[in-house]
């Protein structure tokens, strides 16, 4: 038990570490945009671009991972350090795209690599508490990294933001070496084409559209978030930094809600929950009207916004294990590469938004994004209802 935890405490900082890396930009993006001397709706981009990337790369890389799991962990967590590394020196902002594009390259693996370690060193009763608790390391680094880094970048510079970053890296990746088994190898792993095969399953492509719809929905409003608190509600900096920890601690409390709803009704409890969202969201624009009025709409945002991870992910590692064993790996990224397919489409229609409509109308892009995620669980809870539960 003593080593499951220790175990688990790897894994979830893995988790913690690659989300605060992946969202600190949002935290420093007026002090990127002022650096490199570009506009914030250009800054804006690079959560766009490497959501994009990790989402393309991902399944190029789980899928063909074919020997020591272990190994792989290790060397991609060292390329990781080495693009967060990069970042601290980045001289314009042409190197700083390349050094997110690095981090981006690898990151969905670890993620990847995480959840089937998760599914092996778990017995069954913790694997929904262990597998929330992964996605809460992301949470996690909104309650305390994001806050974290957007201090030190206000106080010392955004460069030493990145060498926390490349610190906590270095430690995680020997933790890594310390603790995770050595000996763990992806079994029935099929030719590449073979490992496709799972996207045909209406289980699996009705969940990939779900996950991007959702995170989309959010990412229209999210990658804004710092410029909606300073210059639509008028907060001052300080004040900003604890409303970034606000607004991580209601995402923390969503990753463990969802481990929760995981273990009780699953998916069908997500379209009464997404209605819920759509609500919220669309009428964001009459929120921000007032300070704290637009900062409760925005915290409850912060409490909706993953609820439908841990259901999802289980569900479709439950349709992998199944019916797709060759797939194992792959499954278990899908949630992630569409998690940031969905961040880089919602970051780019928030761009737009932003550009053509103001800042105070990110709910409304984020709201149309959402009613599709609506609709397509919907769908996939039919689908179900016709097999045995998976979850």
């Amino acid at each position: 038990m003593k080593e499951f935890k220790i175990q688990s405490f790897v894994l979830i900082l893995i988790s913690f570490i690659l989300g605060f890396s992946e969202f600190i930009i949002i935290g420093i993006l007026d002090d990127l945009a002022k650096e490199f001397s570009v506009s914030v709706a250009t800054t804006g981009y690079l959560v766009t671009i490497f959501a994009l990337v990790y989402a393309v790369s991902t399944p190029i890389i789980t899928s063909t991972l074919k020997n020591n799991l272990y190994h792989a962990m290790v060397v991609l967590a060292l390329i990781f350090t080495f693009g967060n590394a990069l970042t601290i020196f980045a001289p314009n902002y042409t190197i700083l795209v390349i050094s997110r594009i690095i981090v981006a390259i690898v990151s969905g693996s670890l993620v990847s690599l995480s959840m089937t370690f998760a599914t092996v060193i778990a017995p069954m009763p913790k694997r929904a508490w262990l597998v929330s608790w992964i996605f809460s390391g992301f949470s996690v680094a909104s309650v305390f990294g994001v806050p974290l880094g957007t201090w030190i970048s206000t106080t010392l510079g955004w460069r030493f933001t990145f060498i926390t970053i490349t610190l906590l890296s270095i430690i995680t990746v020997f933790l890594i070496i310390k603790t995770l088994p050595h000996n763990l190898m992806q079994e029935k792993q099929g030719h590449i084409l073979q490992q496709f095969v799972i996207f045909k399953d209406p289980r699996i492509y009705l969940s990939v559209f779900i996950q991007t719809c959702s995170l989309a929905g959010v990412y229209v409003f999210y990658t804004y978030l710092r410029p909606i608190f300073s210059k639509t509600l008028s907060f001052n900096p300080g004040v900003i930094t604890l409303l970034l920890t606000i607004f991580g601690v209601m995402s923390l409390i969503s990753n463990q809600a969802s481990g929760r709803i995981a273990n009780n009704k699953g998916l069908l409890s997500m379209p009464l929950l997404y209605i819920i969202e759509f609500i919220v969201l669309i009428t964001m624009p009459l929120w921000l009207q007032n300070t704290w009025l637009g900062t409760v709409d925005i915290m409850l945002v912060g409490i909706l916004m993953y609820l439908v991870n841990s259901p999802l992910q289980l569900h479709i590692m439950g349709v992998a294990e199944n019916d797709y064993p060759q797939s194992l790996v792959l499954a278990s990224s899908i949630n992630s590469i569409f998690s940031n397919l969905g961040i880089s489409l919602g970051s780019a229609a928030g761009g737009l938004v932003v550009s053509n409509f103001g800042l105070n109308n990110v709910g409304i892009g984020g709201a149309a994004f959402t009613a599709f995620a609506l609709i397509s669980t919907v769908m996939l809870n039919k689908v179900n209802a016709a097999r045995e539960p998976l979850y």
